[in-house]
């Protein structure tokens, strides 16, 4: 039945929201070094913009630095300069080819805008979730036209309205915990 994949492009659209959501809140500096914070800044390597994981190894040898150490000596002011320009809010300290990356205190009022800009990620997840909802409820209302019952038109969009619901509760759940994470650092 057509009524089945349009299930299974929503289910999957709305994982892709909260695998993005998960994905931003990897960007937010919250206070403790880890790898996601700069693995995929993009720095000019030879004329080619590339990941900063792709042109370096990366590890977090305690839990307020980073340090990355380029593979070639030639990438080192690049990198340097797309850490600095990232908006970050980290200095690099270069010594020959490895990179250290101190990562700063938050105060309180630092956390809370990250808390509030997590808020604001997690908005813009649920708005892309009730999109691919919309999206869903126009396919089947073309399914509709082209004959399917009304009780299966209902049975579907009930469905949907489940299937939508549960993953704006997921995205609140995961909302509330970066939160608690970021505000009790």
């Amino acid at each position: 039945m057509e009524a089945d994949n349009v299930l299974i492009d929503i289910k999957k659209r709305m994982e892709g929201a909260i695998k993005s959501l998960k994905n931003d809140f990897n960007s937010l500096r919250i206070g403790r070094a880890s790898t996601s914070l700069v693995e995929n800044i993009e720095v000019d390597v030879y004329g080619i913009i590339t990941p900063l994981n792709q042109c370096s190894s990366i590890n977090v040898p305690d839990p307020r630095t980073i340090t990355i150490n380029v593979w070639d000596k030639n990438n080192v002011k690049n990198i340097e300069k797309a850490i600095t320009s990232s908006g970050l809010g980290i200095n690099p300290q270069i010594d020959g080819n490895l990179l250290r990356l101190p990562i700063p205190e938050l105060n309180e009022e630092r956390r809370k805008e990250l808390a509030k800009l997590a808020s604001q990620y997690g908005e813009q997840s649920k708005v892309s979730v009730r999109n691919v909802r919309k999206d869903g409820m126009d396919k089947l209302k073309k399914l509709k036209n082209d004959g399917m019952s009304e009780d299966d038109y209902k049975i579907w969009t009930n469905e949907i309205q489940d299937i939508t619901d549960t993953f704006i509760s997921d995205i609140e759940k995961i909302v509330n915990e970066k939160q608690n994470d970021i505000l009790k650092v």
